[in-house]
């Protein structure tokens, strides 16, 4: 068994083969997901699990580089998670933000229920 850190298997799975420039985005329960890419849904219950936490499991693995979110979220609590998290987030429009889905070669979809709780994560190299 792990010890720590993210236990979904499926997200593991796919975090492994992330490389430097992928992109991982964690949504929220609205976002309208496309077919065609790798989508772990955590969606619960509405709320559950909350965009904080899981933003804060996978930065705990994932080496980031640069982050965008919408700018709709701008002075939002979503602005304010993500900058607590560490992260300087870029920001795009919102149609903007949902086009990077179709690049994006993992998406985490969340309950959460926050308007504009979505990031986008582009991956870091650890040397």
């Amino acid at each position: 068994m792990k010890k720590s850190g993210l236990l979904n298997g499926p997200i593991n799975a796919l975090l492994s083969t992330l490389g430097h420039g992928h992109l991982v985005m964690i949504t929220d329960c609205g976002m309208p997901l496309p077919e065609s890419a790798a989508v772990v849904d955590l969606a619960l219950v509405r709320g559950t699990p909350a965009f904080a936490e899981v933003l804060r499991a996978v930065l705990a693995d994932l080496e980031v580089e640069g982050s965008v979110i919408a700018s709709e979220a701008c002075g939002t609590v979503v602005e304010d998670v993500v900058r607590g998290e560490g992260l300087s987030p870029e920001f795009v429009s919102h149609q903007e933000l949902k086009s990077l889905l179709d690049e994006a070669r993992l998406i985490i979809r969340t309950g959460e229920a926050t308007s504009y709780a979505n990031v986008a994560l582009r991956c870091g190299v650890t040397f």
